[in-house]
C-alpha cells in the first residue's frame, strides 16, 4: 500500500466526492446540439473546468461575454438538476475521517451548485470552500489549490490532491503538490496514484501530520 505523507488535503467535488456525471452529461450535451458540436467530444473537455472555460476550448474565438451567460444559464439548470447525484463510494467515511485534518473543498462549481450538490449527496460541507466565485482563473490554472492551501496556511509541497479529471490534476501539478486520482478518468493523466473510489483511501493523523493509505 503505497503511503502519502501531508499537512493538508485539498478535494475536488464532482467525480471525487459526488457523481454527478448524469447531470453533467444532461446539461453539456444539450449544449453541444445547440452548437452542432459532437456530444462525446464536449463530454471529453468539459469535466474539472469552469464552464465558461470549457467553452473557450470548444469554441475558439467565440466572444467571452457569450460565454459567460452560457455558463451562467447552465450553473442555474445544474443547481435545478439533482436527479442522479449520488456519492462516489466511500465518500462519507473518507470525509469523516478528516474531522481533525486541515483540508478544503476546491471546486470549479459555484457556491449555490456545490451547496446543492453536497446536499444531494448526504456529504458534509467541508469549512473551507474554493469555489468558482473564489477565482479568477479555471482549473487547469493552479489559482484555486494554491488558495486553498494559503487559506490553510499550508505550504503547497504540504498538500496532497483529490482530483478526477485532466483539468484538475494538471491543477494541482502546477500547484507544487501531489496528486491521488479518484476513478476512472484520472487514470490517463498521470497522477501520483489511482484509486477506483475513496473506499481505497485510509487517513490517519499524527504528531508528524497526516499519513494517506492507498490500497
Amino acid at each position: 500500500m503505497p503511503v502519502l505523507t501531508a499537512r493538508a488535503l485539498l478535494l475536488d467535488m464532482d467525480g471525487t466526492l459526488v457523481n454527478s456525471d448524469a447531470v453533467v452529461e444532461r446539461v453539456w450535451r444539450r449544449w453541444a446540439d445547440t452548437h452542432g458540436l459532437d456530444g462525446d467530444d464536449v463530454m471529453k473537455v468539459v469535466h474539472g473546468r469552469q464552464g465558461y472555460a470549457s467553452m473557450a476550448v470548444l469554441l475558439p474565438g467565440r466572444p467571452v461575454h457569450l460565454n459567460h451567460a452560457d455558463n451562467a444559464r447552465m450553473l442555474a439548470e445544474e443547481t435545478a438538476d439533482m436527479d442522479g447525484v449520488v456519492p462516489v463510494p466511500g465518500a462519507p467515511e473518507f470525509l469523516a475521517s478528516l474531522r481533525d485534518v486541515p483540508h478544503a473543498l476546491v471546486t470549479s462549481a459555484d457556491v449555490p451548485l456545490s451547496t446543492a450538490r453536497m446536499a444531494a449527496a448526504g456529504l458534509a460541507l467541508p469549512d473551507l470552500r474554493v469555489t468558482a466565485e473564489s477565482v479568477g482563473a479555471s482549473k487547469p490554472d493552479p489559482e484555486g489549490f494554491l488558495k486553498g492551501a494559503a487559506e490553510l496556511g499550508i505550504a503547497p509541497a504540504d498538500c496532497v490532491v483529490f482530483e478526477d479529471s485532466g483539468a484538475g490534476i494538471a491543477a494541482g501539478r502546477a500547484a507544487g503538490m501531489r496528486v491521488v486520482g479518484v476513478g476512472p478518468r484520472a487514470a490517463v493523466h498521470g497522477p501520483d496514484v489511482v484509486v477506483r473510489d475513496l473506499r481505497q483511501v485510509r487517513v490517519e493523523t499524527g504528531e508528524s501530520g497526516v499519513r494517506i493509505h492507498v490500497a
